[in-house]
């Protein structure tokens, strides 16, 4: 169970790096407006979502016991995340503040994960 755990943590890192990315992007395209939501967002966030699910269904199963609480304020987190960029995928350009907004939740939601015990 160990290794599976394993993969599946390393697939919501490689999730994180798609929507941390995607988002670093794009900062010099925010300061001159021209900024969007890339794909590479949407599939980062929905692989964070699906492999977190999975890993907490993964330590429950191994015995082990999770942080409901925080799984709920990650998870709202990520329900934001997504909501605001299938939102907004599809648009031309994006505000510089929305498209800030997803940085910063994203960022709120690693410290989250590595700082609350």
């Amino acid at each position: 169970m160990d290794v599976l755990i394993n993969i599946f943590v390393g697939l919501h890192v490689i999730g994180i790096a798609a929507l941390l990315g995607g988002f670093l992007f794009q900062m010099k395209a925010m300061g001159e407006g021209t900024a969007r939501m890339l794909p590479g967002m949407l599939h980062g966030a929905l692989t964070m979502l699906v492999t977190g699910v999975l890993l907490v269904g993964f330590h429950e199963m191994d015995g082990g016991s999770v942080n409901n609480i925080k799984i709920a304020v990650k998870l709202a987190i990520l329900v934001v995340i997504l909501g605001l960029v299938y939102v907004k995928r599809d648009e031309e350009a994006v505000s510089s503040k929305v498209l800030g907004a997803v940085g910063a939740l994203t960022m709120a939601n690693i410290f989250i994960a590595v700082l609350w015990v």
